[in-house]
């Protein structure tokens, strides 16, 4: 199985840029679609983005399309979240996760089952 952890979170002002990590375990890294979600306090859990096995093909929620850009490098099992421009309800715990597909984690917000892998989640607070 894969294990993730995620790190890079914290505390930014409004504008301001951070780059999530998430690395993962287990030789089996490169045939999964990975992907990033978020969830605030009172909120629903709520895709980012995600990007398929080879890092070619990516998609991203309308709220973060042009400022965020999800990457991986398969050689050191770690995929990328880069968040520029950041925002106020950008505010959230991120996570990262690992499907079958990028259709498969495009619905993982609300069906668990599409989701084979989650990591813990990193705080990332923007202020205003």
């Amino acid at each position: 199985q894969v294990q993730l952890v995620e790190s890079g979170g914290g505390l930014v002002q409004a504008g301001g840029s951070l780059r999530l990590s998430c690395a993962a375990s287990g030789r089996t890294f490169s045939s999964y679609a990975m992907g990033w979600f978020r969830q605030a306090p009172g909120k629903e859990r709520e895709f980012v983005a995600a990007v398929g096995s080879s890092g070619s093909v990516t998609y991203y929620a309308d709220s973060v399309k042009g400022r965020f850009t999800i990457s991986r490098d398969n050689a050191k099992n770690t995929v990328y979240l880069q968040m520029n421009s950041l925002k106020p309800e950008d505010t959230a715990v991120y996570y990262c996760a690992g499907g079958a597909s990028i259709r498969e984690l495009r619905i993982g917000a609300t069906s668990t089952k599409s989701v084979k892998y989650w990591g813990q989640g990193t705080q990332v607070t923007v202020s205003s």
